[in-house]
Formats: structure tokens, C-alpha cells, sequence
């Protein structure tokens, strides 16, 4: 795993301040994504399923932000593509690279219309992840988001 400590300060912070899209409740949702859905140590869904990365992306979901969503923002595009690797496809840079993945994850957020929950409000950044990225047909849970953060994420910042 990842030390979280690291992947705050040298990855998570600098990849959402770098696309204009940092705030605290921003990283900490970020955060509490990648612990909840790879617990910073998977890079490929288990069982050969479609998602990648650190915040196991579908290919789908990927490639609807970039033709939806970013297609009509060239700012926030253009920090994106600051991330990508010349000439590497791009849904499997979602494995390796981190600051592309990390930058898609708070790309996936920004599309949603709703304000972010409060940054201490670790209930409410689960159900939004639940909402908005995991989905009603996702097998996680709010209650798993929460657990996996209070384990992780807290227990990191107490170390």
C-alpha cells in the first residue's frame, strides 16, 4: 500500500492544485475514493473486470469524460493532457500513472453538479462517492467508505 501521508502531500494535492480543482473536501474525497476502491495496492480490478488504477476507472467512464465533459473545457483538458505519457493509450496510463489517474478521478467529480460535502464530513464524502461514483449498482457501500477511510485515511494521520 501506498503511504497515504506521501500520496496526499506529493500526488493527490499537487494533481487537483496543478488542474484548478483543489480544495480540501476535494482531496479528501479523492483520497477516501482510492482507499475505497483499490486500497492504494490494486492497479486492475480483480477477476479481470474492466476498471484501472489506483481509483478503478472503468474504460467507459474514462472515455465518456473526455468526449462529454472535457471535449467542452479546453482549460481544464489541457491539465489534463499535461499528465499523459506521448504516444501511451490512454485508459492504460489509468494503471500506471498516477497524477492521469488521479487527475480523472477529480474530473469524474467536477461533472457532478452538487457541492461537495464539507472536507471533515466522512459520511457525507461516502455517500457522495456512492452517488456519484460508485453508483446505486456499485457493490460498495457507504458504511465500507466509511470503515476503510476511519482505517486508513485517519489511522495514517495519527502515525
Amino acid at each position: 500500500m501506498l503511504d497515504l501521508r506521501q500520496c496526499r502531500l506529493h500526488l493527490v494535492r499537487p494533481v487537483l492544485t496543478r488542474i484548478g480543482a483543489y480544495s480540501r473536501a476535494a482531496e479528501n474525497l479523492v483520497i477516501g475514493t482510492a482507499v475505497q476502491e483499490s486500497r492504494l495496492r490494486y492497479l486492475r480490478q480483480l477477476q479481470d473486470g474492466p476498471a484501472r488504477g489506483l481509483y478503478q476507472m472503468e474504460p467507459d467512464t474514462h472515455d465518456d469524460i473526455w468526449e462529454n465533459y472535457l471535449a467542452f473545457r479546453p482549460e481544464l483538458r489541457a491539465g489534463v493532457e499535461s499528465f499523459l505519457a506521448a504516444s501511451q493509450d490512454r485508459i492504460e496510463q489509468l494503471v500506471w500513472n498516477f497524477a492521469y489517474a488521479t487527475a480523472m478521478c477529480r474530473v469524474h467529480y467536477l461533472r457532478v453538479p452538487h457541492p461537495l460535502p464539507d472536507a471533515g464530513d466522512i459520511a457525507g464524502l461516502a455517500s457522495y462517492w456512492k452517488r456519484h461514483y460508485n453508483t446505486e449498482l456499485g457493490r460498495g457501500t457507504v458504511d465500507e467508505f466509511v470503515r476503510h477511510y476511519e482505517t486508513y485515511v485517519v489511522r495514517s494521520a495519527e502515525d
